[in-house]
């Protein structure tokens, strides 16, 4: 079996940029837009029996109209090639209401031609999956709060530990009722604990349901297609079964600026090791990231020009300077001529971060009033390490000495 895999599409991220004359579309939609052609493409040139999404289709649970066409549009593609492929509900695709349609609802409803929606945690077996020699467990997102709602637990603490518990068993026994001769896969749309978010920030139990590591590397499965989390990884990399988040196919934000993004096409055979590609997406929008401190005052420009990529570089990136300086040296930054600097790039950010000195305290034990202002002013100096203060505490001095009466 050949699976082609992938997740977190959002393919309605418009955060940057601007409007494409010819199609009236934001041109970071076109973005992801073309990875997911690249996508569709794929699957279709090299016939693969299966495609999984592992959910969050758009970026929120109300896409536009205009959106949804779009993304109708490719699905309809691998319907019309008869390649059959399974849309896994995210966190961004469902509604927080009880009772409303899911953003890809109208594929069910309609039912679709080898589309199938999984938003209720099953087990589809052969029957289910067009007579394919498969097994699929679905796990779309749940949320904490909803079960606990339904359930009428008041005790997050305790009825977090016991729905994460059910899930388990769950999964376990479907894989006890699964046919042991043929493949099974794990799709879910979660966090698993250990694997990693952007930055390198390790995913703990927190506001989500956690999958347990032991629970998605169990040997009676093939394959664990995940969806939620962007960063790329393979969960159990070096073992069986994989499990992998492919990423989102975009940059999101400037916190997947470092990483390339993927898709999985992978060899499925019952008994032996599954075979995984990881095919990266080409021409994917470049995020540019760069942060620096203000030490001096002098050709403050210049500096931060320095700090930049070359124009060429920056050229149709998104890009984010970061300073960080003395709020008196605010006007000493020509904003004009950076923008004017970064002209090539998509779209240029500058964030401006005065910092203001922190107030001079006087030492335990002394009294204000006890201090003359001489003492007070030599104090300040002290505190500021400011050089060539001599001259200045002189001329503090004779100010400080004058009769105002003498004219």
């Amino acid at each position: 079996m050949k699976l082609l895999h992938f997740a977190d599409a959002h393919i309605d991220m418009a955060n940057y940029g601007r409007h494409d004359p010819e199609t009236g579309l934001p041109m970071r939609v076109l973005d992801f837009l073309k990875s997911l052609d690249t996508i569709v493409d794929t699957a279709i040139s090299e016939k693969v029996d299966m495609v999984i999404f592992a959910g969050d289709a758009y970026k929120d649970r109300s896409p536009a109209p205009t959106f949804q066409r779009e993304w109708g549009r490719r699905i309809m593609r691998l319907s019309q090639a008869k390649i059959p492929t399974l849309l896994l509900i995210g966190n961004h695709d469902i509604s927080p209401s009880i009772g409303r349609a899911h953003a890809l609802q109208e594929f069910k409803t309609l039912q679709v031609p080898f589309v199938q929606v999984l938003d209720k945690p099953c087990l589809l077996k052969p029957k289910d999956l067009w007579d394919l020699p498969l097994q699929v467990i679905a796990m779309p997102w749940i949320t904490r709060s909803g079960l606990m709602a339904a359930t009428g637990e008041t005790d997050s603490t305790e009825a977090y530990s016991r729905i994460e518990g059910n899930i388990g068993n769950l999964i376990e026994g479907w894989l006890d009722e699964a046919d042991p001769s043929l493949p099974i896969i794990l799709t879910a749309h979660a966090s698993i604990e250990g694997a990693k978010f952007g930055g390198e920030r390790l995913v703990m139990l927190g506001n989500d349901l956690v999958l347990s590591g032991s629970l998605v590397k169990n040997p009676k499965l093939s394959y664990v297609a995940m969806g939620h989390i962007h960063k790329p990884q393979d969960v159990n990399e070096g073992f069986q079964p994989p499990v992998i988040y492919p990423g989102s196919i975009e940059r999101v934000d400037f916190g997947e600026a470092k990483e390339d993004r993927f898709f999985i096409v992978a060899e499925v055979e019952k008994g032996k090791d599954t075979q995984v590609e990881w095919r990266q997406l080409t021409g994917v929008r470049k995020f540019i990231d760069r942060r620096t401190v203000l030490r001096s005052g002098e050709n403050v420009n210049e500096f931060l020009k320095d700090v930049l990529p070359s124009p060429k570089e920056m050229s149709e990136a998104i890009v984010r300077l970061s300073v960080e300086y003395p709020r008196e040296w605010d006007t000493l930054i020509d904003e004009t001529d950076l923008r004017k600097y970064t002209e090539g790039a998509f779209e240029f950010h500058l964030v401006k971060r005065p910092q203001s000195e922190a107030r001079v305290r006087i030492a335990e034990g002394q009294v204000v009033s006890s201090l003359s202002p001489l003492d007070l002013l030599a104090q300040y100096f002290d505190a500021s390490k400011a050089k060539d203060t001599d001259e200045l505490q002189k001329l503090a001095q004779e100010i400080i000495s004058e009769d105002p009466l003498e004219d």
